[in-house]
């Protein structure tokens, strides 16, 4: 698990928050120790911070969420390391749902 926070400058946002870096896809995005995910301009999916959950099977993680009141606001779509889905729960928080792969 990890948080997603939309930022205009993942270099900017990088040197504020201080922590090591444990992946970085360039101005597109960058993942901080302690699952602080930083989504560039390119990678803004919710437009809000919102948890990110792994899952192995997205299709049938998502299809449970809808089954239980979730609902789907975008995807699921293939990025560059992931295939995502932006949910919402039956409390209106937005969420992201991430398998492995990725369109790279």
């Amino acid at each position: 698990m990890n948080v997603f926070i939309p930022v205009e400058d993942v270099g900017k946002a990088i040197e504020f928050y201080g922590l090591p870096v444990r992946f970085r896809d360039g101005d597109r995005f960058a993942l901080l120790e302690g699952g602080i995910g930083l989504a560039g301009p390119d990678e803004h999916l919710t437009g809000s911070t919102a948890v990110c959950l792994k899952t192995e099977d997205l299709a049938r993680a998502v299809q449970d969420l809808l089954d239980r009141g979730g609902a789907l606001v975008r995807g699921p779509e293939a990025g560059p390391h992931e295939t995502r889905a932006v949910l919402r729960d039956p409390s209106g928080n937005l969420f992201v749902l991430y398998s492995p792969g990725g369109s790279r």
